[in-house]
């Protein structure tokens, strides 16, 4: 099987009942993530990263890469939204949590920037939606500045 180059090509490659959620989620990102992210796949899955045209850095792990926002991913049990923001701000975490169970009620399962998303009949895209809308491009630089990027 050969590695998707697309965003499309990745949707495409999924199993058909992954394919909806996913797409649903990757519309979300398109419409409510604000300006100035670009798509593309990264780390081989849909992704939204700050170009280097507007962080020239780049990411400290890989300088060669845009700095990592958000990507959606299908993994084997689940389907993963990796949000760098809620990794890096405890204010915006803390917003998530307390919101979720407003939203949906299954159990939130996560890791640090993972939200694993384990029924496809239960993800809550109008809050993720929110989560999406929440953090600017420059906002995020000046959070993984002063929180993530090792001085």
């Amino acid at each position: 099987m050969t590695k998707p180059s697309t965003v499309t090509d990745y949707v495409n490659a999924l199993p058909s009942q992954r394919q909806e959620p996913v797409r649903k989620l990757i519309e979300l990102a398109q419409t409510h993530l604000p300006s100035g992210f670009e798509e593309r796949l990264n780390y081989g899955m849909p992704s939204w990263v700050v170009p280097h045209t507007h962080y020239a850095p780049g990411y400290h792990v890989d300088k060669t890469l845009p700095l990592p926002f958000l990507s959606i991913a299908s993994q084997k049990s689940h389907i993963a939204v990796y949000h760098m923001g809620i990794y890096a701000s405890p204010k915006l975490l803390n917003w998530f949590v307390e919101t979720y169970p407003k939203h949906c009620k299954s159990k939130l399962n996560m890791g640090k920037s993972c939200i694993r998303l384990k029924n496809v009949n239960t993800i809550p895209y109008a809050l993720l939606a929110e989560l999406y809308a929440k953090m600017t491009p420059q906002q995020w630089v000046d959070v993984y500045e002063s929180r993530v990027k090792p001085g």
